[in-house]
């Protein structure tokens, strides 16, 4: 009995050790900066990218995803969106171009400075992302072909 116990004691132990070892370090600056701005967050989750930080939470029954650098410089907030919630040219304009195309992902990006909308198209043929800054006209940002 106690040879199992010491066993478990061990794995347990070294399965920890091993758990914890590749945890990257978020940023004490984007932490607080994090903390400040959304302070009722919920469900927060933190990504490490390569120079930025990732912060997956819900906030008012919304999903949002915010990016932070080092320094806890603020650099932009995500959410998906429903064609719905697209201004209204914008939204009237992706039925007229693209009516034999589903979207399979639309979401809005908000800097300091401006707001993009990202819509991405697909048939069983191609893949065409858009993008619209400012609420403006939609412009080609990538088409792949299916293979």
């Amino acid at each position: 009995m106690k040879k199992i116990m010491m066993i478990l004691v061990l794995v347990l132990t070294v399965s920890t050790t091993f758990a914890f070892k590749n945890k990257e370090v978020i940023s004490k600056q984007a932490v607080n900066a994090f903390r400040n701005e959304f302070a009722r967050a919920t469900d927060v989750a933190w990504t490490v990218g390569k120079s930025y930080y990732k912060v997956a939470f819900t906030l008012d029954d919304q999903k949002l995803f915010a990016y932070y650098n080092s320094q806890g410089e603020f650099i932009a907030l995500s959410r998906f969106i429903s064609s719905s919630q697209l201004p209204l040219n914008l939204h009237s304009s992706l039925k007229k171009l693209y009516y034999n195309y589903w979207i399979s992902d639309l979401f809005e990006m908000t800097t300091n400075d401006a707001t993009d909308y990202y819509v991405t198209f697909e048939n069983a043929d191609a893949k065409i992302v858009l993008k619209s800054t400012d609420g403006s006209n939609w412009s080609l940002y990538q088409k792949t072909n299916k293979v």
